[in-house]
């Protein structure tokens, strides 16, 4: 038996879930364009999506991240995976079936750490797909790959605190049916780094929440948005504090876990299909009297990204399975490898179906523009390659220098 073999039911998720994609998702992707199109509006919230939306939940392929049974599919994350590369495909997968980032993360912050009142007020809409949420950690004016720079203030004032700061690509919060956040600031300066941050929930019509603008990636304006909020004298009630006082960088790490797992795998998704679309055009396209697919050049890009593709689901399901058996402490190496190995991989996979496809590959006539743009950006979301390569590195270290210490003592005696 493979340590990575899937149960039945995960299995069956995956027929069903493919069957969907083929019968309803692809062909929804040239209407939900026309529909963006005609309406002038980035922000534009398509009817094909609800379509979409309504069809996956009648087919049951809904909150298929959730791993609670019940509001859930009640999968481990390593069952999930599977699914997550299989919508990562498309651009409108996920969100069709209701498991879209941020608003997975923030479910499950809410679900782990909310009050009875979050719940039923945004827990409840989130799970149902009737409202959408947003996630402000990242700040202009600090290196935000350092979560301890963050500087927004909360300040107790009685039975609520005071919030004063600015945040930038809170993705989701241009959304249409956005109506909430959940906001990381400062609440003690002087505690100790990692107990300084504090994280609660702010719905975004809250007097002094707001929107500047959309921030573009590489020109595109996602439909859901990557906002720049200003939060000016916003007063937050002492009871949406989650967790408590000081524990704002423990939720975030709890919440990055599973979703790295979900962005490389929907990376993993993005090479599966730009290497398809490789290979079609390379097979149908014609120069200098021979099919493309006969250069030696491009038979070694096929090649390599089959391999390089294969490398890095097996890295992303070991990383799933150590954090289902041993927890997510454990699984950090694995975790942050494949924050830094699947981006990249993909990247450099679409960067070649792009070649291949000549003057077509940056236009929208294909996804492999929108697909670039995404996965650059994916190598600084959730903490740029640095961060992940540094703590890797810093493991490593650590063994030898035990090794070392021991050594050296022994020699002493």
């Amino acid at each position: 038996m493979s340590l990575f073999d899937l149960s039945d039911r995960a299995r069956q998720y995956q027929t069903d879930l493919l069957e969907f994609m083929d019968s309803h998702v692809y062909p929804a992707e040239v209407v939900y364009e026309e529909q963006m199109r005609e309406s002038g509006d980035p922000h534009f919230q398509p009817p094909v999506l609800e379509e979409l939306k309504a069809e996956a939940r009648r087919r049951g392929l809904w909150n298929l991240f959730h791993p609670h049974p019940g509001t859930g599919a009640g999968l481990t994350n390593l069952e999930y995976a599977p699914l997550a590369e299989i919508m990562g495909r498309s651009h409108i997968a996920s969100e069709a079936c209701n498991c879209n980032a941020p608003d997975t993360g923030n479910m499950e912050v809410l679900e782990l750490f909310g009050t009875a009142e979050h719940k039923e007020k945004y827990l409840t809409p989130l799970l149902e797909g009737t409202m959408a949420s947003a996630f402000a950690m990242t700040e202009p004016a600090v290196a935000s790959s350092d979560a301890t720079n963050v500087q927004l203030s909360m300040v107790r004032d009685g039975d609520e605190y005071v919030l004063n700061g600015r945040k930038w690509f809170a993705s989701n919060a241009l959304h249409r049916n956005c109506r909430v956040l959940i906001v990381m600031g400062k609440t003690d300066p002087s505690a100790a780094p990692h107990r300084q941050q504090s994280m609660m929930v702010v719905p975004i019509d809250a007097p002094g929440v707001t929107v500047m603008r959309g921030l573009p990636v590489f020109g595109y304006q996602d439909r859901e948005g990557h906002a720049e909020i200003d939060f000016a004298d916003v007063r937050v009630p002492a009871k949406d504090v989650l967790k408590g006082e000081g524990e704002g960088f423990a939720i975030s790490q709890a919440r990055l876990g599973p979703g790295r797992i979900h962005h490389c795998m929907r990376a993993i998704g993005m090479a599966e299909r730009a290497l398809e679309l490789m290979c079609r055009r390379a097979s149908s396209r014609v120069t200098f009297g021979k099919p493309v697919s006969e250069n030696a050049n491009v038979q070694d890009w096929i090649a390599e990204a089959r391999i390089e593709i294969e490398m890095i689901r097996l890295l992303t399901l070991k990383a799933a399975y150590l954090m289902d058996t041993v927890g997510n402490k454990e699984a950090r190496t694995e975790i942050a490898a494949i924050k830094v190995a699947a981006p990249n991989i993909a990247l450099k996979i679409v960067d070649r179906a792009i070649q291949v496809h000549g003057g077509a590959g940056v236009t929208d006539d294909f996804p492999l523009a929108m697909m670039y743009a995404h996965l650059r950006a994916l190598r600084l979301a959730d903490g740029p390659d640095e961060v992940h390569k540094m703590s890797i590195a810093r493991r490593e270290l650590r063994k030898y220098r035990t090794k070392t210490e021991n050594n050296q003592h022994g020699g002493n005696k």
